[in-house]
């Protein structure tokens, strides 16, 4: 499989990971969501999940089984957002290593074909994703409202050697009308 292939996410959210609803995982015939922790969930500068997050967790919930895989290595960073929103865990991934990404998707029974893999990051996320065989969703990073004007140099970086390798992030991918899911 070519690079552009494996950096390449089936969806491309085009807002946070609040704006996946229900409809549009019904819509990809998702039964599961691994979800990576660090700025897809949580700004890296916050220690608490939101109430908007844990709102949407509880929203998203009924409809697929849930895990959080990060490559962040704080127990005790990851086990408290864990525990705050009633997730299982893996810690210390190592992505794109597929093997954690394995034992997350094997713990929910579901077949690899029916679980995303979401996340802010295309070197990480989406290429530990595809590697694996699931359906990779891209998010735009979750910031605190108070680093607002952050930017984001590594994803900027990989979004430009992404399309550099043939990844196609244009607009047909992007879903931003939320409604309409």
């Amino acid at each position: 499989m070519s690079w552009g292939k494996l950096l390449q996410p089936d969806l491309i959210l085009g807002d946070s990971i609040l704006s996946l609803s229900p409809k549009l995982l019904q819509h990809y015939n998702l039964k599961g969501l691994v979800l990576d922790v660090d700025e897809t969930l949580v700004p890296m500068s916050a220690a608490e999940v939101s109430e908007e997050l844990r709102q949407w967790v509880e929203e998203i919930r009924p409809s697929v089984a849930l895990w959080l895989v990060s490559n962040n290595l704080s127990q005790n960073r990851i086990s408290r957002i864990a525990q705050s929103l009633n997730l299982p865990y893996i810690l210390g991934a190592r992505k794109p290593s597929r093997r954690k990404l394995r034992q997350a998707v094997e713990a929910m029974g579901i077949p690899v074909e029916h679980v995303a893999m979401v996340g802010d990051r295309l070197f990480t996320d989406v290429l530990a994703g595809n590697r694996l065989g699931m359906f990779t969703v891209l998010v735009e990073p979750m910031v605190n409202p108070a680093k607002v004007a952050r930017r984001h140099p590594v994803r900027t970086v990989e979004v430009w050697l992404s399309q550099i390798l043939g990844a196609s992030l244009t607009q047909q991918h992007n879903f931003t009308k939320p409604d309409e899911f």
